[in-house]
């Protein structure tokens, strides 16, 4: 795990103080790589690279930038698991280095970008292919590393995290069509970002900058088509295969690896195969709101500890945590995404920092098999809908009414939503029902200056990702969850990626292997959500593994925050938030109208997220919007004085 950064000049001039940009890159980013830094510039100047390096496999040989001997180079961040077969298939003789680095690099001179098919894991990097004069970079297929560019007076620069190019920008603005997205969803669709003028490389996408064009394309997509012809056994039995292969990968490195355990389904099973491979030696992590039980579930995670014989170290979260730290963690994740989970993460990957550079995580587990309760309330519809009709014993997709009623227990936290939710449009077209289940933008007023936020529509994206191509409509179930795992995944990632970056500490996802992913897309959407039980084959595949409270579990909350708690009693929180939203900046927004965000705060709903994605939002804007200038001074600092 490191951070990447580059220029290139599209018109192939020479960049004015290359070397001192490059270097300024590298300090923007300093948290992604403790163990080494280095830059490497063309003798042309017109393109050049910079990196931080966590040393993770090969600790002595593999710094970066990285060459070829022959004119090319890389800067690479992530790990290739399958790294040791495929030097094996180049050919070992010639290697300099027993890095996955090297082994990118002599695969793309092998297969060219074809290599990007041969790779198993997270990735982000950039390529200079020396004899074609061509920048060649790429992402992993499901978007576990970052990659930002942004073009600026003719200069493309790219980076692992955003901030590293707001210096480069003329100005910090906000992309008015970004931020729309992030209204309804809490992130951005289509490869937008909250900064005007920066784009995010997609997940399963290269990028080429050649003879001053740059090109993006798609090299990998999911295909969800339905395999009758096996049983849900002969799934089970697939998933326990590929699973515990994936997580006998991800645990390949050259120093001891930890796990994050929240006490879910997901993470649970990761630390349950992994402890079987690494033995009581294995350390574990989690956190815990201690002063409130009915958000704390360390418990679960306990259990499991003590089940398998392993070590797990935890940290008591509380009010004064979320004050000190959630400043850092919206810097962090250069602009806010998804829910709360993001400060309780930050804190947890803190300790684990102290004791582990690489942790293994269950992140993924949703999105691929099934596991939010929406899915379950948008079928419970469904199946009202078909009891009426007289339909809901035709087809293979759908649960029956008679079936669905045991799991409806899962949804008895749920009332606000379902009140919400059939308000208004009961009984649509299931990609407008399912716009509105996710859709966050109605519960929001006058608080947002919505003229100024042009024409605009998200819900026209939404359309086209929901209604892929590579889903088969007849699944309601395989539209959502594609949906979630092109868009929501993505967000949950770049969560995973900073909180953990922060602290010099890589977070891999074992479910995230794109056999397992492909595997997945091929079961019938009755069999995963057999009854209406979320992620039923998952869960019956790995029952043996987990105690039966785990495996059993129809209640996890996926580490919540008891923010409305804390902002609606008396107490540091809610006078930090007060504070936020009462200062002249956050009065003076164009968009957002936070005297009226503050007249709102006692009347939100207990897992409501609007007072924390406005929030999030008037606090990015304060450490990016508020601080442009000092970015831009940086360039004209030495780098020694840039202090972040």
């Amino acid at each position: 795990m490191c951070g990447i950064a580059g220029a290139i000049d599209l018109s192939s001039r020479p960049i004015p103080d290359l070397g001192r940009r490059l270097d300024l890159m590298n300090e923007m980013q300093v948290h992604r790589g403790p163990d080494g830094h280095a830059t490497w510039k063309h003798d042309r100047g017109h393109v050049g690279f910079a990196h931080r390096r966590l040393a993770i496999i090969d600790l002595s040989t593999g710094d970066q930038p990285m060459t070829d001997g022959h004119g090319s180079w890389i800067s690479y961040n992530g790990e290739i698991y399958n790294y040791i077969e495929l030097r094996a298939e180049l050919g070992g003789s010639g290697f300099r280095t027993t890095s996955d680095t090297e082994v990118a690099l002599r695969a793309y001179q092998k297969w060219g970008a074809e290599c990007l098919q041969k790779f198993r894991g997270m990735f982000a990097f950039s390529l200079w292919d020396d004899t074609t004069d061509t920048l060649f970079c790429a992402r992993d297929r499901f978007g576990i590393k970052p990659l930002y560019y942004a073009e600026v007076n003719g200069v493309f620069y790219f980076a692992s995290e955003i901030k590293t190019l707001v210096p480069f920008l003329p100005a910090v603005e906000t992309d008015v069509d970004g931020l729309k997205d992030y209204l309804c969803f809490q992130f951005c669709l289509g490869g937008k970002t909250l900064f005007k003028g920066v784009r995010e490389l997609l997940p399963g996408h290269m990028l080429t900058v050649r003879d001053g064009k740059v090109t993006v394309s798609r090299y990998w997509e999911v295909y969800y088509q339905p395999d009758f012809n096996h049983t849900g056994m002969y799934f089970e039995s697939a998933i326990q295969d590929l699973v515990a292969e994936s997580v006998a990968l991800h645990l390949r490195s050259d120093v001891p690896v930890g796990a994050y355990l929240s006490g879910g389904l997901d993470s649970s099973i990761v630390a349950s195969l992994a402890v079987e491979k690494e033995g009581p030696s294995f350390l574990s992590f989690t956190g815990r709101f201690g002063s409130d039980p009915a958000y704390d579930e360390s418990g679960y995670a306990r259990e499991l500890a003590d089940w398998k014989g392993f070590k797990m170290l935890d940290v008591d979260i509380g009010a004064d945590d979320f004050v000190k730290t959630i400043e850092k963690v919206i810097y962090h994740l250069d602009y806010p995404v998804a829910g709360p989970g993001s400060f309780p993460q930050y804190v947890v990957s803190a300790l684990a920092a102290k004791h582990r550079k690489v942790v293994l995580g269950g992140q993924g587990g949703d999105e691929i098999f099934g596991g939010y309760t929406r899915y379950l309330v948008a079928y419970f519809e469904q199946c009202i809908k078909g009891a009426i009709e007289g339909s809901m014993h035709s087809g293979r997709y759908v649960v029956t009414y008679e079936s669905i009623i045991p799991n409806l227990v899962a949804l008895k936290n749920y009332k606000p939503m379902l009140q919400e939710f059939w308000r208004d449009g009961l009984f649509e077209d299931l990609d407008r029902r399912y716009f509105r289940l996710i859709n966050r933008a109605p519960s929001l007023g006058d608080e947002i200056n919505w003229a100024g936020l042009g024409q605009y529509d998200p819900f026209e994206t939404f359309h086209g990702i929901f209604n892929g191509d590579n889903v088969g409509h007849e699944s309601y179930f395989d539209s959502m969850t594609h949906f979630d795992f092109k868009t929501l995944l993505p967000a949950l990632l770049q969560v995973e990626d900073r909180v953990s970056m922060a602290h010099g500490l890589e977070s891999r996802v074992p479910f995230l292997d794109h056999r397992i992913v492909e595997l997945a897309a091929t079961i019938p959407a009755d069999v995963k959500f057999e009854n209406g039980n979320m992620k039923h084959v998952l869960r019956s595949a790995m029952r043996s593994k987990l105690p039966a409270s785990i495996s059993n579990r129809q209640d996890k909350m996926g580490f919540p925050v008891p923010l409305h708690e804390w902002i609606t009693s008396p107490g540091p929180v809610r006078d930090f938030v007060r504070d936020v939203f009462s200062s002249q900046q956050a009065r003076s927004r164009e968009l957002i109208d936070n005297s009226r965000v503050l007249k709102r705060m006692d009347g939100e709903t207990q897992f409501g997220r609007q007072i924390w994605g406005l929030l999030s939002l008037e606090l990015w804007q304060r450490a990016f919007h508020d601080r442009a200038h000092e970015f831009r001074q940086r360039l004209n600092k030495p780098v020694e004085e840039v202090k972040l």
